[in-house]
């Protein structure tokens, strides 16, 4: 193993642990206050720490020309994405299909960045997203779908993929561009707060879930993850989203003890073994 790919193997196995233990505490959060309450809780707690972090540099602004493609990422990827996957949910979307759905990203945005691609990788691409469907497949085969929440789902979906590609061409730190993106969120929420209750329940649980949602998710993953699209291939990056489900199924059966059904551990395997095929072969020459 060569000192990329171990450069590379560190953020990416802090990024899919952090992203992955977002769904718990949005659980435990969710069960003390309201979304948009939680929501606006989290993006205030972020926007503070980047404020903080940026003090000595005051470096809290993009650089000038390009406030306004940060700006329109940020509201993709962050405000209204947030806000159709959490309606999504609200509207009886169940998590499983729900990660199906946004399963579909990395092959859309291969299709979308690269013009002439090895048939294999989108092999792999597939062939990952099988065995998602395998990990959530009790939450599929249960699952009732209503049109409202189809039409967020697919919104987040849409939000999520045009976000990363608006981002991916953003060559600055994050810390100078997530508190643009953090107030942008922050806004979003508070104004759509006015118009859906914004309810919370204080105690330790609220307490320690907006704490890492804020600092943790927003901060700490968000900035690995622009750090990464910034860096590589933006197909791998966003193939990495398969694995989510993966280690939150994971974390759920050691944290809460939900077991793990055989359907699921399959479906663990053929998902490394897809991305391992994404992961290997390379990006043809245009």
């Amino acid at each position: 193993m060569n000192i990329r790919t171990l450069s590379w193997a560190a953020p990416m196995t802090f990024f899919v642990l952090l992203w992955s233990s977002a769904p718990l505490f949005t659980r435990w959060g969710l069960n003390h206050a309201s979304v948009m309450a939680l929501l606006a809780l989290r993006f205030a707690a972020a926007l503070a720490a980047l404020l903080i972090l940026g003090w000595r540099e005051r470096a809290w602004l993009p650089a000038p020309g390009t406030r306004w493609r940060v700006a329109g990422a940020g509201l993709l990827m962050m405000s209204c994405y947030s806000v159709c996957y959490f309606q999504a949910m609200a509207h009886g979307m169940t998590p499983g299909v729900l990660a199906t759905v946004l399963g579909t990203q990395p092959v859309l945005t291969l299709l979308a960045t690269e013009r002439r691609f090895a048939p294999a990788r989108l092999a792999g691409l597939l062939l990952a997203l099988c065995g998602l469907a395998l990990v959530v497949w009790q939450s599929l085969i249960v699952a009732r779908l209503s049109g409202t929440g189809v039409l967020f789902s697919l919104g987040a979906l849409a939000c999520m993929t045009t976000g990363a590609l608006v981002q991916s061409r953003v060559k600055q730190s994050p810390g100078a561009v997530l508190p643009l993106q953090c107030a942008m969120s922050l806004g979003v929420c508070l104004i759509l707060g006015a118009f859906q209750p914004m309810q919370v329940e204080w105690n330790g649980t609220v307490l320690v879930s907006v704490l890492w949602l804020g600092l943790v998710v927003s901060v700490g993953a968000q900035m690995l993850l622009y750090r990464m699209m910034a860096s590589g291939n933006l197909v791998n990056v966003t193939s990495l989203f398969y694995l989510v489900p993966v280690v939150t199924a994971l974390l759920d059966y050691l944290v809460l003890g939900n077991a793990l059904t055989g359907w699921a551990m399959l479906g663990m395997g053929i998902i490394i073994a897809g991305l391992l095929v994404v992961f290997r072969v390379k990006k043809p020459a245009a």
